[in-house]
């Protein structure tokens, strides 16, 4: 049970990888006349939060929340896509 665990953990993070590869890169002047980002944009940006924060310590053009976006349905998008990062938090309190 514990090297499917391992397995598991693996593959999700494997996809993580794969599926932030998919992040758009903008200067953050083209950012701030550009598109809008909304609820759905934050939620994207949530989940790939993880993945844009370790890459932010290296590089000075990639930022974790989106500077040009609607406020608050940006920011409701951003905390469930962080939240549904939990990795099976919930076990723990078991």
């Amino acid at each position: 049970m514990k090297t499917k665990t391992i397995f598991l953990f693996a593959f999700v993070l494997f996809a993580l990888v794969i599926l932030s590869s998919c992040a758009e890169v903008q200067h953050v002047e083209a950012c701030q006349t550009g598109q809008t980002y909304g609820f759905f944009g934050g939620l994207w940006h949530g989940i790939i939060a993880p993945v844009s924060f370790v890459i932010s310590l290296f590089s000075d053009h990639v930022a974790v929340w989106a500077v040009n976006n609607n406020g608050g349905w940006y920011a409701f998008g951003f905390l469930i896509g962080v939240g549904s990062l939990g990795f099976g938090g919930h076990k723990a309190s078991r």
